[in-house]
């Protein structure tokens, strides 16, 4: 392992030990209130990272046995309203984005140095080529990025 994949390993624990505390004391009426009409609720954001974390991690493990770039495409708005997320518990969004982000980093922590070079399409345009290892990053910052719509300010970032 490479000290930029243990530095994202260990910051993407770090953001997922310190949030999940963070959700667990927020009242289920202010994670799901919507902060205005056809706008996402914080349990939908949670949502949101929920799916991330799932098409990343098919994209980290595909992608390093197939010999051609798997296309691995997210639709955000469609997985967020197929999964109903705004009418589940938020101590269950919570344990299941918690538990998805430690298999992201499990993944990452046993990937061979090799393997980071592979390529992954995200189908985003003409720079959807992704390596794993930018992805990792990528999903890193990704992730602080909609954190900070949930408890604004928790992170400064910019992102894209």
């Amino acid at each position: 392992m490479t000290q930029e994949m243990k530095a994202i390993i260990d910051e993407l624990n770090t953001v997922v030990t310190t949030v999940s505390a963070k959700l667990s004391f927020m009242p289920e009426s202010d994670f799901e209130s919507r902060p205005q009409p056809g706008k996402w609720s914080k349990k939908e954001v949670l949502g949101h990272l929920i799916d991330s974390a799932h098409n990343n991690l098919r994209r980290l493990v595909v992608g390093q046995y197939e010999s051609k770039p798997p296309h691995i495409i997210y639709e955000r708005d469609f997985w967020v309203k197929a999964n109903d997320y705004q009418y589940e518990s938020g101590e269950n969004l919570v344990l299941l984005w918690r538990l998805l982000n430690h298999r992201i980093a499990a993944v990452l922590a046993s990937m061979p140095v090799e393997k980071y070079s592979h390529r992954c399409d995200t189908g985003k345009g003409a720079t959807s080529l992704k390596t794993l290892d930018w992805l990792a990053a990528d999903y890193v910052k990704h992730m602080k990025h909609h954190v900070n719509q949930i408890l604004p300010g928790s992170y400064a970032i910019t992102y894209p």
